[in-house]
């Protein structure tokens, strides 16, 4: 499965969430850092989820850009 992730710059670092996934969050200090937590995060939460007999949710996030100017 191939799920959108958010990465956002904050004013000490970068922050990361997975908008199919609520609750699955992921911190810090350089971009690179955020990303590779957030792999580790999802694993996690996917793991749990099946641990706890959760229905996984289906990826349904589309993402694009916009240009404007």
């Amino acid at each position: 499965m191939k799920y959108a992730v958010v990465l956002e710059k904050g004013p000490d670092g970068y922050g990361a969430y997975v908008p199919d996934l609520p609750g699955c969050v992921a911190v810090g200090d350089a971009l690179e850092e955020a990303e590779k937590l957030i792999r580790e995060a999802v694993m996690l939460h996917l793991e749990g989820l099946r641990e706890d007999g959760i229905l996984i949710p289906e990826p349904s996030t589309h993402c694009d850009y916009v240009t404007v100017g």
